[in-house]
């Protein structure tokens, strides 16, 4: 082989090699900046999934990323504009990268596109891989399809930017509301500033709320007063060792835990109140 064969040959030898360590090197970069971007859009709390999703940890797992239950939400028929025969922009939304959602998997906005609550909850009966439970909104009784047990968070009211707590009459959010005076009502109470007017207030009620968004989307504050929030996040979470003594799933939940963990301990100091005044005192 010529000398000019031989540096030919470890050329291109070379730019093989560092070519194979190039692209190997923007694979396990491009892992990296993935694992690290899943990491983080796995982690937001605040995610509101479609109706009738079981829990998160379940419904990642369970979610196939098919896009059905977004079809179905932006087909359904109320969605089509009967003038120019288009779909307006649907409730759920597939997450993309930069939503801080996992991607591929469902959610929606309220402030953007609420849900609208619709009898036959399309989304839920498109899903194939049961990450949204149809039992989760079938009523017992009927076994009928009941919007009104659709659970995907809770409203809550900023009393500190609410216009309706300065005394200024509102009730943008109450009228918006699909299940008025249940889910959210007007409580009247005296202004005693003026001593003439009354605060017309709007409360949630939590055992009623299905976090539509519908009062979210309808709110007049340039950021909205009153906003829904997951329930775990809205309404928090007692301590382990608070058992409710009416709910069975309650019992259930401490019945094999061990009785020291069950307990309330007084980590105060053993000694009495009057032992403590009178440290240093000689009789």
């Amino acid at each position: 082989m010529s000398e000019k064969a031989k540096k030919v040959t470890i050329s291109s030898r070379r730019r093989f090699f560092t070519d194979v360590a190039y692209s190997g090197g923007l694979g396990l970069m491009g892992a990296l900046l993935w694992g690290g971007y899943a990491d983080k859009a796995k982690s937001s709390p605040l995610t509101l999934r479609p109706p009738a999703a079981v829990e998160e940890e379940d419904f990642l797992k369970l979610c196939i990323k098919c896009g059905l239950c977004a079809e179905a939400c932006v087909n359904r028929p109320a969605n089509i504009d009967k003038e120019t025969g288009r779909a307006k922009p649907g409730t759920l939304k597939m997450a993309k990268a930069g939503d801080k959602v996992t991607i591929g998997t469902p959610f929606f906005t309220p402030r953007d596109v609420p849900c609208y609550m619709c009898d036959d909850i399309p989304c839920v009966v498109a899903c194939p891989s049961g990450a949204l439970d149809v039992e989760k909104v079938t009523n017992k009784e009927t076994g009928e399809l009941d919007f009104k047990m659709m659970n995907m968070g809770i409203a809550v009211v900023d009393t500190n930017s609410c216009i309706a707590y300065w005394g200024i009459q509102c009730d943008a959010c109450y009228r918006a509301c699909p299940l008025m005076d249940d889910a959210i009502k007007l409580v009247y109470d005296r202004n005693e500033r003026t001593g003439k007017h009354a605060f017309l207030k709007p409360m949630v009620n939590m055992h009623s709320c299905t976090g539509c968004g519908l009062c979210e989307l309808a709110c007049v504050t340039e950021k909205a007063a009153i906003f829904v929030q997951p329930r775990e996040i809205a309404l928090g979470k007692p301590g382990d060792h608070y058992v409710k003594g009416w709910d069975k799933k309650d019992q259930q939940r401490v019945a094999n835990r061990a009785e020291s963990d069950l307990t309330t301990h007084d980590k105060r100091s053993e000694k009495k109140p009057e032992d403590y005044l009178n440290m240093g005192v000689e009789y």
